[in-house]
């Protein structure tokens, strides 16, 4: 395996940080090899200084399966819109509430 020369990116917003990894979508074993290359994402949103390797001190979030990106920059900016609207509250299925909350309960 060559090394991935993609790198995370840190976005800081609303007292969180939205991380980003852009990286070349896989083609599946039985497809013809692609002509161009494609891109998807993995991302968490987290507060600053959180291991998100912690459960629940950060919310994971990625490409759907049908998503690709013509570059990694393309990859990045749709993954940095997903993290604000995490942030903001407006993503349907993730929230930073957990990221929020969860320092209130001890244990």
């Amino acid at each position: 395996m060559p090394d991935d020369p993609a790198q995370w990116r840190v976005f800081d917003y609303e007292g969180f940080e939205i991380h980003v990894l852009p990286h070349l979508k896989p083609t599946p074993e039985h497809a013809p090899p692609r002509a161009t290359e494609r891109f998807v994402y993995i991302g968490h949103v987290c507060r600053p200084g959180a291991n998100a390797n912690v459960p629940g001190d950060a919310v994971h979030f990625h490409a759907d399966g049908d998503d690709e990106y013509k570059t990694a920059q393309d990859a990045v900016d749709d993954a940095r819109h997903i993290g604000k609207s995490i942030v903001d509250g407006t993503h349907p299925d993730l929230s930073v509430l957990s990221l929020v909350s969860h320092h209130h309960h001890p244990g």
